[in-house]
């Protein structure tokens, strides 16, 4: 990253910067997004219409900025930054303030606040141990040395959940599972080890209540990499999604066999549930 990284890639451990400090004090407009490099002039502005007190301004906010956050699972220069404002504004009155029973019975309404979570959650899997693990396998162990952006984000995974865990008990119920999503894969910093019976308590209630396919993969993959019996606790669809996976897992590594050149036009999933079907 540029100049800017070092004022935003490393505050003390649990400890976010604020939110107003991070708009005037970034160089966003040297930082590269998914537009290319020095793209990200047009961010501060696009961050501070997300605190809009209009819920549906916020909200539709919210999209057009993260959206140049964040592509295709890859973490750029403006990721980190952009990521520590959404953690800082989590519980700012303007995004408390969204009505979560409007229009409760129209599937696409989403409150500001279960937007933000669901990025951080989306943008920490991309980052996660597994993604690690994976670029390391093909690109060599420098992976992470080379890839700074991404080693930024989970350096910072401490400080996202100190920001996330508040939330693992908020009254709605989408934002205790926005949280919960992502707070696992935050917890999964070496210094949180300690942390992560809280986290794990509610899994067990998200998988006692919830049908939501994509939430209960996330919590039964970090549950079983955390040591955890998970057997009693998945039903039949669980059972089945495991088996589609593992299949899938076997043409992702029938075509790395390969070299990714012979007997598939394009690369198969490599995440089940992410947001793209290539590592970046």
């Amino acid at each position: 990253m540029t100049n800017s990284r070092s004022r935003n890639e490393d505050p003390r451990p649990h400890e976010l910067p604020h939110y107003q400090a991070l708009l005037d004090g970034t160089d966003w407009a040297s930082l590269e997004t998914p537009s290319g490099p020095g793209t990200g002039e047009a961010l501060p502005a696009a961050l501070a219409r997300i605190l809009n007190p209009d819920p549906v301004v916020s909200a539709a906010a919210t999209d057009n900025a993260l959206r140049e956050a964040t592509h295709q699972n890859t973490i750029y220069e403006a990721t980190v930054p952009v990521a520590l404002y959404v953690a800082a504004i989590l519980d700012h009155p303007a995004i408390a303030a969204d009505d979560f029973g409007q229009d409760a019975d129209t599937p696409s309404h989403r409150p500001t606040l279960v937007r933000l979570l669901k990025w951080l959650s989306d943008t920490a899997y991309d980052a996660d141990v597994e993604c690690a693990a994976i670029g390391e396998r093909h690109f060599g162990k420098e992976f992470l040395e080379e890839y700074g952006q991404m080693r930024a984000f989970r350096d910072l995974r401490p400080a996202f959940f100190s920001a996330v865990r508040p939330f693992l008990r908020h009254e709605n119920a989408d934002v205790r599972d926005a949280a919960l999503v992502a707070a696992m894969p935050f917890a999964e910093h070496p210094v949180l080890t300690a942390h992560r019976v809280e986290p794990v308590g509610h899994a067990r209630r998200l998988l006692a209540t919830s049908t939501d396919r994509y939430n209960r993969d996330r919590v039964l993959d970090a549950m079983k990499a955390w040591g955890h019996d998970t057997g009693d606790l998945e039903n039949a669809d669980d059972i089945a999604a495991r088996e589609h996976y593992a299949r899938l897992k076997a043409e992702r590594d029938s075509w790395w066999a390969a070299d990714g050149t012979d007997g598939y036009s394009e690369a198969p999933p490599f995440r089940p549930g992410a947001r793209s079907t290539g590592i970046r």
